[in-house]
């Protein structure tokens, strides 16, 4: 039988937090979400103060849409760092994206989201598109983190 303590289930013994957000939907209109280039891109998702430790994953709650769109998540200076890039057309309504190629079935393992990620200096998680506006759809982005540093802090947007 598995020591679940020992596989990371016990996140809330172990110290670790949640924090959500939920920025709004897409639209591509300028200078909202959704705009490529606009000033709502990149958008800051979590403001993030010292070291933490951090899983992220989002939610899709309405298909997206926009041609060629692409969309990643990380820190400036490396926007992929945490969620790949990934099309936006295959990110549809209740799946859960924590790869390149999104779960598509509601539901995944916690230990299939990506390995715990350490973030430092303060660096502030952010949605980054990278190819042409998302016009429509939506996601929501959860990140269970834990303090590395004692002003280690994660707020979602």
């Amino acid at each position: 039988m598995l020591n679940r303590h020992n596989q990371g289930y016990d996140l809330a013994g172990m110290g670790w937090e949640t924090a959500y957000a939920r920025p709004g939907a897409f639209t591509g209109s300028e200078n909202a979400r959704g705009d490529h280039d606009g000033t709502q891109d990149p958008t800051t998702l979590f403001t993030v103060t010292g070291d933490v430790l951090v899983r992220i994953f989002g939610v899709c709650t309405v298909a997206l849409a926009g041609a060629s769109a692409t969309i990643e998540v990380g820190v400036t200076g490396n926007t992929a760092g945490l969620l790949a890039l990934t099309t936006g057309t295959d990110i549809d309504a209740n799946d859960i994206w924590f790869a390149a190629a999104p779960a598509d079935i509601g539901v995944t393992a916690l230990s299939d989201v990506a390995t715990p990620i350490l973030i430092v200096n303060s660096l502030n998680i952010i949605e980054t598109l990278k190819t042409a506006n998302l016009t429509g759809g939506d996601i929501y982005y959860v990140c269970i983190w834990r303090r590395l540093s004692g002003d280690g802090n994660v707020v979602g947007s």
